[in-house]
This record gives C-alpha cells, sequence and structure tokens, in this order.
C-alpha cells in the first residue's frame, strides 16, 4: 500500500487547512472537529457524529455511551482485529465469540447460537470494507432486547440500498488510521449514532467526563479526543472518499478478471458501493508459499488476520481453544491480501496477477 498518492494529491489544500488551525491556535476541539462531525454524519447519513482518537476509542465510546458495562456480554466475531475484542475488555464487559460463515463476514445465526440471558450487545464487523447484511442482526437485536454497535472501521462510504455502513447500529465505529480508505495524518477515529442521547455521553466521555469545563460528571475521566489538525485535513479528504471507493471496485474488478480459473477464492462481485475494498483478500491453501513467491518479486502482501482472536496470547482467558471456531481459523491459514489502494496503478494490478498466474503454472 502506498499513502502517498492521495495525500500528495491534495497537498495544497491540506497543508492550507493545517495552517488555518495554526492561526487559530484550536488545536483541541477546534472548529474542524465541530464541522467534520457534522460533514461526516451527513455523509453516512446519521443525526450526530463524535470525533475521536482511534477506532478502538471509537468503538469503546459506543459501548459505553449505549450503556454496556462490568459483566454484560458483547458477542463479535472470531475473525477480526483485536481492537473489536480489546474494546470490550476495556469496559469490563465480557467478549464472546462466534464463528463467521465461509466468506469471513459476520454470521447472524452464529452470534444467535451465543446468546445468554447476559447478553448486551452484538458488533458485527464490515470486515475488509464489504457491508455486511445488516437485517438480520437488526433483527437479532430487537428480538432479544440488544444493542447494535458496527464496527464500521474498514467500510468508510460502503452501501447499500442507498444506505451507509454506521447508518445501522445505535451506535457506529469508524478508524481514520491512514491506511484506511478515508485516513487520517496519524490516529483518529468517529463514533456516529442516531441517538442524541448516546451523542451526547460520547462527548462527555472523550473529554474527561466533562460537558463544562472542570465539572466532571461521568466516568471514567478519559480523553479521547479528535485532534483539530487531524479533523482539518479529513475534512479535505472526505469529498473524495466515493471516488476513491470507486477507485478500489475498479482495481477489485480488474484482479478478479485478471485471476479467473486459478485454484484462487476471490472475493465474490457484488452490487456497487456494497463493497469498498479496504483490502482485495483472497483463499489458498498455497498461501504461504505464494506470498514467499511474491515477495521474492518485490510485490507486498498482508495476512488478515494470521491469528484468529480465539487463539490469541493475550485472549487466552477467553477460554477458547483450536477447533472452536473452524471458519476464522481456516481463513487464517489461507488468506493472503494483494496490493490494493485507490491509486494503485492498473498496470500494477495486471503486474501482480500475472505473477500469481505464473506460480500456479498457469
Amino acid at each position: 500500500m502506498d499513502l502517498t498518492p492521495n495525500a500528495l494529491g491534495l497537498e495544497e489544500e491540506i497543508l492550507s487547512a493545517i495552517t488555518q488551525v495554526v492561526k487559530r491556535g484550536d488545536f483541541v476541539l477546534g472548529a474542524d472537529v465541530d464541522r467534520l462531525e457534522q460533514e461526516f454524519a451527513s455523509y453516512c447519513g446519521v443525526a450526530y457524529a463524535v470525533g475521536v482518537d482511534s477506532g478502538f476509542s471509537a468503538l469503546e465510546l459506543s459501548l459505553r455511551a449505549a450503556g454496556i458495562g462490568a459483566g454484560d456480554e458483547v458477542i463479535t466475531q472470531a475473525n477480526t482485529f483485536i481492537a473489536t475484542v480489546g474494546a470490550i475488555v476495556a469496559i469490563g464487559a465480557v467478549p464472546v465469540l462466534a464463528d463467521c460463515d465461509v466468506k469471513g463476514a459476520p454470521d447472524a445465526g452464529a452470534f444467535a447460537a451465543r446468546l445468554t440471558e447476559r447478553s448486551r450487545s452484538i458488533i458485527p464487523v464490515h470486515l475488509f470494507g464489504r457491508l455486511a447484511e445488516m437485517g438480520p442482526f437488526v433483527e437479532l437485536a430487537r428480538k432479544h432486547g440488544l444493542t447494535v454497535i458496527e464496527d464500521a472501521c474498514q467500510a468508510h462510504g460502503a452501501t447499500v440500498a442507498r444506505r451507509r455502513a454506521g447508518s445501522w447500529g445505535t451506535a457506529s465505529a469508524f478508524s481514520f488510521y491512514p491506511a484506511k480508505n478515508l485516513g487520517s495524518l496519524g490516529d483518529g477515529g468517529m463514533l456516529v449514532t442516531d441517538s442524541a442521547d448516546v451523542a451526547d455521553a460520547a462527548r462527555a466521555l472523550r473529554n474527561y467526563g466533562q460537558r463544562v469545563k472542570y465539572e466532571h460528571e461521568i466516568g471514567p475521566p478519559i480523553g479521547r479526543r479528535l485532534d483539530t489538525l487531524h479533523a482539518a485535513a479529513l475534512r479535505v479528504k472526505l469529498p473524495h472518499l466515493d471516488a476513491w471507493n470507486a477507485l478500489r471496485e475498479q482495481r477489485a474488478d480488474l484482479y478478479r478478471t485478471s485471476l479467473e480459473g486459478l485454484p484462487l477464492s476471490l472475493p465474490e462481485p457484488e452490487e456497487p458501493g456494497r463493497h469498498v475494498y479496504h483490502l482485495f483478500v483472497v483463499e489458498t491453501e498455497q498461501r504461504d508459499e505464494l506470498r514467499s513467491f511474491l515477495g521474492k518479486q518485490g510485490i507486498g502482501t498482508g495476512i488478515h488476520y494470521p491469528i484468529p482472536l480465539h487463539l490469541q496470547p493475550a485472549l487466552t482467558s477467553l477460554g477458547y481453544g483450536i477447533g472452536d471456531f473452524p471458519n476464522a481459523e481456516r481463513l487464517a491459514a489461507t488468506s493472503l491480501s494483494l496490493p490494493m489502494y485507490p491509486h494503485l496503478p492498473l498496470d500494477d494490478v495486471l503486474h501482480v496477477a500475472e505473477s500469481v498466474r505464473q506460480f500456479f503454472g498457469s
């Protein structure tokens, strides 16, 4: 992934926006934070957005602001980034893992099978940029009195029937880590919601529990604020997000065409906007050999993720073991992320595809 093309393409606008922040001196919760919150909420089709310092914090404050706390069980999938579970642990709740479906998407049936009398919330993850089938999760939550928190940290702009990722849950979390579809110049995140109460609580929580300076009403007294400088850069980038996502889809389509017929599982074609291809992930039993072959040709690849959550050393206290989540374990052993970013030259896509074909002797 090369992060420089979209930043350099907007260099003058970004530098101008940063200069205005410097001139105003409103570096913490400044005017650009307020404006970005309004613009991003409008973009997602929700009423409120609250800028925070990371996607992890967006998840954590989504749970806290929705009233989830110590001892509550929160169900999520075993094949996501550890921040999803980390946020649950941070609030003292109990992470309950469920297997994904065969393609790695969250499985509402698997979530339902993990329900107990202590279940309070579910967190489906829009993994790799594909908007999950949210209808079954919304219905599951309605039936059992659960709170839906969307982990949309990889799915900025993903859309189904003109409805964006982030607009389904009680609250939803986005990350602005630089490599995301909408990335900042450092870490950052956003909580979005249609609930005035959740938004109000999240704004207080991100700022040491205060609505009025030095009057700390709610705890814990933590700082999770989005820097104004990052918000200024993000405001420059946001109007370009849909165009960048379309470029990602174009490259994904070219990969599919160029890799057709190989013993390789590819992301399935989707209606436009459903999958914004934060990552382009293929599956093969020869994953490690293919990765080594491509690396020797100077082609960088990634694995998302090589160890499923239930087998992570930091989460052994959850009590899971090998074989508990077969789909997640299989994907951890077979998935490979090929180069993907909006300005990836099309000739490079073809070169990667040709190298993959060479590996398979095609």
